[in-house]
C-alpha cells in the first residue's frame, strides 16, 4: 500500500504539538515559584503527588502483564486474534500513562509558580496556569497521534494493500485503545478515590469542625487535598481524554475501512481522513492557546470569555479546515462528511455551554442552590440533585441530535437504511466525535488549568500571601471549577459518540473473528440451514444472523445488565470514597485532639500521614470496580452471545451517559454554590449557610470527581473489552 503524502502531516502534528508542550514547560519553569514558604509547600505536593503515582503505576503494571499474558494466549495458542494485540495493548496503556505523568508533573511546578504571578496580577496568574494546562492538552493529542502514526505504518508494512488489510489493520490499531481505556480507568478511579477522601476530610474536620479556613496549613488533611487534585484531575483526566482521543479517531478510521470496502483508493482516504483532521486541530488548538489572557479585576464572565474566545475560534477555524481538507481528498459525500464534523463540534459547544449555564454562579441554577441554603444543608443536597438531574436534558438531545444529523448528512439523508446506507452514516457519527475532539489542546488545557489554579489558592493561603493574592487565585478558581466541569460534559459526549462508533466496530471485529475461525475449518449456519459467510456478510445480514434485535431476550437482558453496571461502578466508587473519607476523618480529628498546638499554629500538623491514608485507601479501592468493568463483558459475551453483548452495550452507553452528566453538573453546582457563599453572600465564611453549601460540596465531590468522570470511561471500555475479546465470544457460540 502506498502510503499517502498527506499522511505524514499526522507524525509533523504530533511532534509539533510534543515541541510546544515542552515550550510552554520551559516557559512556566523559568517563572519564579515565589517565597521559600511557597517552595516548601509546593516541594511537599509535588513529592507526594509523584510518590502516589509510582505506587499507581506499580498496580497497574501487574494488571497490565496479567492481561498481556492472556491476549497472547489467545493470539498464539487458541489462534481467536490477531497476534499483534498484546504489543498494540500495552503500547496504548504506555503511552495513556505518560500523558497523564508528564501532565501532572507540570502541574505540580505550576501551581506556585501561579500562585506568585498572581500577586503581580489577575492577567499573570491565568497566563501562567492556562498554559501550563496547555501542557497536558498539547501532550495528550501529541502522544495520541504519535501512536496512531507508529502504528499505522507498520501494519501497513505487514498487511500491504486495501480492502481487508485495511480492515484488519484498523480494528488491530483499535486494541491500543483498550490499554489506553484501562490505564485511563485506574487513574481516574484511584485518584478519584484519593483527592476526594483528602478533600471530604479537610472540608468536615477543618471547615465544619473547627471554623478554619480552606486550605489553611493548621489543617492536616490540605497537603494531601492539593496532592488529590493533581493525581485525580490532572493526571487522572489526561489518561482519560487520551483515550477518547484515539479512540474516535480510530473508530471512525474502522468504519471508514468498512464503509468503502469495494473501493480501494476512496477506503484509504476514508481511513486517513480522521487524522489529518485531528493533524490540523494540533496547530488550530495552539493558535487559540495564545489567544487566551485578560484584564485586571475581570469578572467570572470576563475570565469565561477569555478562555471561550481560545476555544471558539479554534472550533471555528477547524470547522473552516475540514471542508478544505475532504475536498483536497476528494472523499465520496465530502460535503456531507464535512458537515458530520461540523454537527460534531457544534454539539460540543452546545454541551459545553449547557454545562456552563448549570454549574457556574453566575447563572440561576447554582444561584438558586446557594440560596437554599438559607434553610439548610438538606435543601441544598435536594436543589442540587433536582438541578443535576434537569441538567441531563441539554446534553442528552444535543447527543441525539447530532447522531441522526451526522448519520444523514454522511449518507447523504438516504433513509432506505441499506446497508451501505448504515456503514456511511455511522462513519458520519465517528468523524462528528473526531469533530468535537479535534481541537483537544485547547479543550483540554482549560480543564488541566482547573486544579492548578485550585493548588495556587492553597498555596497562596498556606503560604499566608496578601488577601488580594487569594481573591485572585479564589477568581481563577472558580472559574477552574467551571471549565472542569465544562471539559467533563466535553469528555461524556464525545465518549457517548465514540462508544456509538465503537459499537459498529464491534460488528466487524466478530465478522474478523468469524472469518479467523472459518479458516480453521469452522462453518456457521442460520436457523434455516444457510451457510454464513462472514466476509460477504453486510450489517444487516449480520444483525440477522445473530438476531439482534428488540425481541430477542438475550438483548434486552444485556441492556439491563449494561444500565445496571454503570449504578453498580457509580455505588461501589462512592462506596470507595466514604471508607476512604471515615479514615480520613478519623485521623485529622486524631491529630487535632493528641497534637497540642495544631490550632495556635505552634505545632506542625503530620501531613505525610494523610497523604499515606489516601494513598493506601485509592490502592487497595480502585482494583475491584475497573476489573468489575473488565470481566462484565467477557462475561455476557460467553454467556449471551453477540446478541447480549450489543445490548450489554446499548444499556451501558444510554444509562453511564445520562447518570455521568447528572453527577457531574450536580457536583459542579454544589462545588460553585458554595465558593458564591464565600464570595460574601448569604452571610460568606463561617456563617450557617457557608458550612449548609460545604455539606453540599462534600457529597458532590465525589459525584463529579469520581464516579461521574469515571463513567465515560466505563462506557468506552466495555466496548473496547467486547472488541477484544470478540475471538472469545465466537469460541463460545
Amino acid at each position: 500500500m502506498n502510503i499517502p503524502q498527506a499522511f505524514w502531516i499526522v507524525p509533523v502534528a504530533s511532534v509539533a504539538a510534543l515541541s510546544m508542550a515542552w515550550y510552554f514547560f520551559r516557559q512556566m519553569m523559568s517563572e519564579d515559584e515565589g517565597t521559600p514558604r511557597m517552595r516548601e509547600i509546593a516541594g511537599h505536593v509535588r513529592r507526594g503527588a509523584m510518590a502516589y503515582l509510582k505506587q499507581q503505576y506499580r498496580v497497574v503494571t501487574i494488571v497490565f502483564i496479567v492481561l498481556a499474558v492472556i491476549f497472547s494466549f489467545m493470539a498464539y495458542v487458541l489462534k481467536v486474534q490477531n497476534p499483534w494485540v498484546p504489543f498494540a495493548f500495552l503500547t496504548g496503556g504506555l503511552f495513556s500513562g505518560l500523558a497523564g505523568f508528564f501532565g501532572m508533573k507540570t502541574a505540580t511546578y505550576a501551581s506556585g509558580r501561579t500562585a506568585n504571578a498572581a500577586r503581580q496580577g489577575l492577567n499573570q496568574g491565568l497566563r501562567v496556569a492556562f498554559r501550563s494546562g496547555a501542557v497536558m492538552g498539547l501532550v495528550v493529542v501529541g502522544l495520541g497521534l504519535l501512536d496512531i502514526a507508529i502504528w499505522f505504518l507498520i501494519l501497513s508494512y505487514f498487511y500491504p494493500g486495501t480492502g481487508i488489510a485495511l480492515i484488519t489493520i484498523t480494528t488491530t490499531m483499535l486494541t491500543f485503545g483498550m490499554g489506553a481505556s484501562t490505564q485511563a480507568l485506574f487513574a481516574r478511579v484511584g485518584g478519584g478515590i484519593y483527592t476526594k477522601a483528602a478533600d471530604v476530610g479537610a472540608d468536615l474536620v477543618g471547615k465544619v469542625e473547627q471554623d478554619i479556613p480552606e486550605d489553611d496549613p493548621r489543617n492536616p488533611a490540605t497537603i494531601a487535598d492539593n496532592v488529590g487534585d493533581n493525581v485525580g484531575d490532572v493526571a487522572g483526566m489526561g489518561a482519560d481524554l487520551y483515550e477518547s482521543y484515539c479512540g474516535s479517531i480510530l473508530s471512525t478510521a474502522a468504519l471508514g475501512a468498512t464503509a468503502f470496502a469495494l473501493n480501494g483508493e476512496m477506503q484509504l482516504k476514508a481511513v486517513i481522513a480522521p487524522m489529518i483532521i485531528a493533524s490540523v486541530g494540533i496547530f488550530l488548538s495552539l493558535i487559540g492557546i495564545f489567544l487566551v489572557r485578560t484584564k485586571e479585576g475581570a469578572s467570572m464572565k470576563d475570565l469565561l470569555k477569555s478562555l471561550s474566545l481560545g476555544t471558539n475560534v479554534s472550533a471555528v477555524l477547524i470547522a473552516i479546515a475540514t471542508f478544505i481538507i475532504l475536498y483536497l481528498f476528494q472523499l465520496e459525500n465530502w460535503v456531507g462528511v464535512s458537515f458530520s464534523v461540523i454537527t460534531g463540534l457544534i454539539a460540543g459547544v452546545i454541551i459545553g455551554q449547557g454545562t456552563e449555564y448549570y454549574t457556574s454562579h453566575s447563572y440561576k441554577p447554582t444561584q438558586q442552590i446557594a440560596e437554599s441554603s438559607q434553610t439548610g444543608s438538606a435543601t441544598v443536597i435536594i436543589k442540587g440533585i433536582g438541578t443535576g438531574m434537569i441538567s441531563t436534558m441539554i446534553p442528552v438531545v444535543t447527543i441525539s441530535v447530532a447522531i441522526m444529523l451526522a448519520y444523514l448528512c454522511a449518507n447523504g439523508f438516504d433513509l432506505s437504511m441499506s446497508a451501505a446506507s448504515m456503514s456511511r452514516g455511522l462513519y458520519g457519527i465517528g468523524i462528528a466525535a473526531v469533530g468535537m475532539l479535534s481541537t483537544l489542546g485547547i479543550t483540554l488545557a482549560t480543564d488541566a488549568y482547573g486544579p492548578i489554579a485550585d493548588n495556587a489558592g492553597g498555596n497562596a493561603e498556606m503560604s499566608e500571601l496578601a488577601p488580594e493574592v487569594r481573591q485572585r487565585t479564589d477568581a481563577l478558581d472558580a472559574l477552574g471549577n467551571t471549565t472542569a466541569a465544562t471539559g467533563k460534559g466535553f469528555a461524556i459526549g464525545s465518549a457517548a459518540l465514540t462508544a456509538l462508533a465503537l459499537l459498529a466496530s464491534y460488528v466487524e471485529e466478530i465478522k474478523i473473528a468469524m472469518a479467523r475461525a472459518v479458516e480453521n475449518g469452522r462453518e456457521f449456519v442460520d436457523a434455516a440451514g444457510n451457510v454464513f459467510n462472514p466476509e460477504t456478510a453486510d450489517m444487516i445480514q449480520f444483525m440477522e444472523f445473530f438476531q439482534v434485535h428488540l425481541m430477542n431476550p438475550k438483548v434486552l437482558v444485556g441492556a439491563f445488565i449494561g444500565g445496571m453496571a454503570a449504578f453498580l461502578f457509580c455505588g461501589l466508587t462512592m462506596g470507595a470514597v466514604g471508607r476512604a473519607a471515615q479514615s480520613m476523618v478519623e485521623e485529622v480529628r486524631r491529630q487535632f485532639r493528641e497534637i497540642k498546638g495544631i490550632l495556635e499554629g505552634k505545632a506542625t500538623p503530620d501531613y505525610s500521614r494523610c497523604v499515606e491514608i489516601s494513598t493506601r485507601s485509592a490502592q487497595k479501592e480502585m482494583i475491584f470496580p475497573s476489573l468489575l468493568a473488565i470481566a462484565i463483558p467477557i462475561v455476557v459475551g460467553c454467556l449471551l452471545g453477540v446478541a447480549g453483548v450489543m445490548g450489554l452495550l446499548v444499556g451501558g452507553l444510554t444509562a453511564g451517559f445520562t447518570l455521568a452528566v447528572f453527577m457531574a453538573n450536580a457536583g459542579g453546582a454544589w462545588d460553585n454554590a458554595k465558593k458564591m457563599v464565600e464570595e460574601g453572600n448569604f452571610g460568606g465564611k463561617g456563617s450557617p449557610c457557608h458550612k449548609a453549601t460545604i455539606v453540599g460540596d462534600t457529597v458532590g465531590d465525589p459525584f463529579k470527581d469520581t464516579s461521574g468522570p469515571s463513567l465515560n470511561i466505563l462506557i468506552k471500555l466495555m466496548s473496547m473489552v467486547s472488541i477484544v475479546m470478540a475471538g472469545l465470544t465466537i469460541a463460545f457460540i
